[in-house]
């Protein structure tokens, strides 16, 4: 129950929101996904110290810039928390990932071998504009070098965050690339300008930095695990909605 002066909300008002809205759906899984991360964790053996828990509160409020007890306590006011409450879905998150790591572990060497090329990067530049002539031209200029490829970007993409970066999208893996553009990506060679190509009703074209073999280094092995544990729970829910 929460009541503030002439406000009083209870649980059914909650409940009765969340489906008016279309989201009771997704809150009953994200509480049976708890409850089927609970029940392996107990089967394994599987607990979060309390230590554990203390320091990852202590990393939030350095990161939220909570250097007061009271700052913390106003925080957690505000969005209708107990120290109770924050504490246990700290819990909960360190308990996930604990067992992520003891179900996967053991499987991330040989996972990474299997599906090594979907973890290749590139660095990756990236202009779109809505006309196929407008791409053509830019395309013209930039090989007369006219103009560069990210002063091209920055007067013409129609993102405005890629435009202030200059047509940078970053690292990008090769399995977060839609079929459409792979192929043409990792057979190009860095520094050429690769399009334009049709994406929807848009028009890109592509500059690569620089390749990026992949290798199994600790972003990468989190990955895979965050990856094989999704995938284990959600075939768990399946079980769970579907019986």
């Amino acid at each position: 129950m929460i009541d503030r002066s002439a406000t009083t909300i209870s649980a059914d008002d909650v409940v009765d929101r969340l489906k008016r809205n279309l989201a009771y759906h997704t809150i009953v899984r994200k509480i049976a996904a708890q409850q089927a991360i609970d029940r392996a964790a107990r089967e394994r053996g599987i607990s979060v110290d309390p230590d554990a828990i203390q320091a990852e509160a202590e990393r939030i409020r350095l990161e939220n810039r909570l250097e007061k007890a009271a700052d913390t306590l106003k925080w957690l006011s505000d969005r209708t928390i107990s120290v109770e409450d924050w504490e246990a879905g700290i819990s909960d998150r360190l308990l996930s990932k604990a067992l992520a790591e003891d179900l996967f572990e053991s499987e991330v060497k040989s996972y990474f071998a299997q599906n090594k090329l979907n973890y290749d990067r590139l660095i990756l530049y990236r202009i779109v504009v809505p006309y196929e002539t407008l791409a053509q031209e830019i395309f013209y200029q930039i090989e007369e070098e006219e103009i560069s490829f990210y002063e091209a970007a920055h007067l013409y993409d129609i993102n405005e965050k890629r435009r202030y970066c200059c047509g940078f999208e970053g690292k990008v893996y090769r399995w977060s690339l839609s079929p459409d553009i792979a192929p043409a990506l990792w057979s190009a060679n860095v520094g050429e300008i690769i399009g334009p190509l049709q994406i929807e009703e848009q028009y890109h074209l592509f500059l690569i930095e620089e390749f990026i073999p992949a290798e199994l280094k600790p972003e990468i092995h989190q990955a895979i695990i965050d990856k094989l544990f999704k995938e284990w729970l959600e075939r768990e829910l399946q079980y769970i909605f579907d019986r």
